[in-house]
């Protein structure tokens, strides 16, 4: 098969429409981010239903588009399970965390954990963890981006030099992103991500629809010819996580991992203070999930319409190109044009997410590093967002060549290490917060780096580091130690421990009662929350 479909300039006219709109935006909008209240939060001006929307456009990355339609593809049954995963950590989301946190805190994760605690070791940790979870999952989106502008234009490398073409497509992606981020600040990648999540889910359902309309709208029918197709069992669980122990136990990793990690992903997170209330938080969430949900069942759809459609064996993880199992189907369906439409939607998909990653780990940087720790809450006028546009520069480029590295990794896969990451470090240090009493600064710093060490630890002596094929140094690198792909399953727990048994190695600090009642009639109510935060 040709490592190239439909028409390249086609494709990149498409791709060009969708960047000059949405640099005018950002252009348009620049102009207000000049506070750290604009540049961070976009002044808290969004309502519910923008920002459940902006959410869905961060939280339906080239993971849930590519990659889990990729996994579909291949596995049948065991990759919807990232769908369900994806899906019900929302609920986790909602019932602990958005309200209470934009009642809590200002702009960063950091706001939060800081609240009755030291401020500085406390800011410095949240802001490694926030760094550390936005490396992770930028990786996922700049390896979906190599993969798929690959496939489009056929790039490999570039004739009469030594640069490989995809590292160069990722790097196009990276300066893109942070363009985005360093001119339109929170607001401007507000209306890109709203615009993107629309652009998503109309693409996603037109295709749905599409490849359900070949079959009579019988969806019995469309599973049976992926069976009969690819000559495998897709409607059984166990393709991928079901064959040996090891396997099983992948699975409960991975599921713990994704229900977990949602409710700890800082530019998730972040989102909660774009809007003016905590009422107007919990709207967010509820949009979102609506939006998220609706999504993921199209997904389903799309991922056996590959199987059922595409010729066999078009789609493998030998071949590594289970992420352009979408794409592949759009042509397949609908020729050059649909193709190069629902490549433009990803390519959105891919600017969008990576913006939001970038602007968040500029935030925690700029706010809690610079702003808290540094200049002890005291920075002069106008320098944190100017801090926090250098560090987007910085980001930028750590993107780039982590992306470059991770290339040809499934992006669901990546993502999935992000949520572990996420749910290791960031989630039990907030619910004790924001739930113990007793809970203190030692115990804090001991659950996140003790979470992020252990976490980061398991992932390095993985398989997906190296021992096979599809690992980042290959098959002819062996140093897995950990047979688990994901390591949530013994991470996230340890992480929970290491908190308690911190809080009690610091049991001699003293407990700020009184911080902690505020903090709790606050939390719950939403007295004295922030409306805008402070700017700097």
């Amino acid at each position: 098969m040709s490592t190239q479909v439909g028409s390249p300039a086609l494709n990149i006219g498409i791709f060009a429409l969708f960047v000059v709109v949405t640099l005018l935006i950002v252009y348009r909008v620049s102009r207000a981010s000049n506070t750290a209240s604009d540049y961070y939060a976009a002044g808290s001006s969004f309502t519910g239903p923008q920002n459940g929307i902006a959410i869905s456009g961060d939280y339906l990355s080239a993971a849930s588009f590519l990659g889990i339609a990729g996994a579909i593809a291949v596995y049948g049954y065991d990759g919807f399970l990232y769908s369900i995963g994806f899906l019900v950590a929302w609920l986790t989301a909602l019932l602990l965390v958005a309200e209470l946190l934009r009642n809590v805190g200002r702009f960063t994760m950091g706001d939060v954990l800081s609240f009755r605690m030291r401020q500085r070791p406390i800011r410095a940790a949240a802001a490694v963890s926030t760094l550390l979870v936005s490396f992770f999952y930028l990786l996922a989106q700049m390896a979906g981006a190599g993969g798929l502008i690959s496939l489009l234009l056929g790039v490999k490398n570039v004739p009469g030099t030594p640069f490989d073409g995809q590292s160069l497509v990722i790097a196009v992606v990276g300066i893109l992103m942070v363009v985005y981020v360093l001119y339109g600040g929170m607001r401007g990648t507000t209306w890109v991500q709203i615009i993107k999540a629309t652009l998503l889910v109309i693409g996603a359902s037109v295709m749905t629809v599409w490849v359900l309309g070949l079959y009579g709208f019988n969806l019995s029918g469309l599973l049976g010819d992926a069976v009969a197709n690819t000559g495998k069992p897709l409607l059984d669980a166990g393709n991928q996580y079901g064959k040996t122990l090891t396997t099983k136990l992948d699975f409960l990793s991975l599921a713990l991992a994704l229900v977990l990690g949602t409710a700890g992903l800082p530019h998730i997170l972040m989102r909660f203070y774009t809007v003016p209330t905590a009422k107007e938080a919990r709207r967010s969430v509820q949009w979102a999930i609506w939006i998220i949900g609706i999504f993921y069942l199209f997904t389903l759809v799309i991922g056996y319409g590959a199987a059922a459609l595409l010729p066999a064996g078009t789609v493998t993880t030998e071949r590594g190109n289970v992420n352009d199992a979408a794409p592949l189907l759009a042509y397949q369906i609908g020729g050059t044009l649909l193709l190069a439409i629902i490549a433009a939607v990803a390519f959105a998909t891919i600017l969008a997410v990576v913006a939001g990653l970038t602007i968040t780990a500029a935030a925690s940087f700029a706010h809690d590093i610079y702003a808290n720790v540094i200049k002890e809450g005291n920075p002069e006028p106008g320098t944190e967002v100017k801090v926090a546009r250098r560090t987007a520069l910085v980001v930028g480029v750590v993107a780039i060549l982590g992306g470059i590295l991770a290339n040809g990794q499934n992006v669901a896969f990546l993502v999935a290490l992000a949520f572990a990451v996420a749910a290791s470090a960031n989630l039990p240090t907030l619910l004790y917060s924001l739930f113990w009493k007793k809970f203190n600064t030692t115990g804090a710093l001991w659950s996140i780096y003790g979470g992020l060490a252990v976490c980061i630890l398991l992932i390095v002596f993985s398989p997906v580091v190296s021992s096979t094929k599809t690992s980042i140094f290959g098959e002819g690198v062996d140093f897995a130690l950990f047979p688990l792909q994901n390591p949530g399953l013994v991470s996230i727990p340890v992480s929970f421990l290491l908190g308690i048994v911190g809080t009690f190695v610091g049991s001699r600090e003293p407990v700020n009662e009184a911080k902690f009642s505020e903090m709790e009639v606050r939390s719950m109510t939403g007295a004295g929350a922030s409306r805008t935060g402070a700017d700097h």
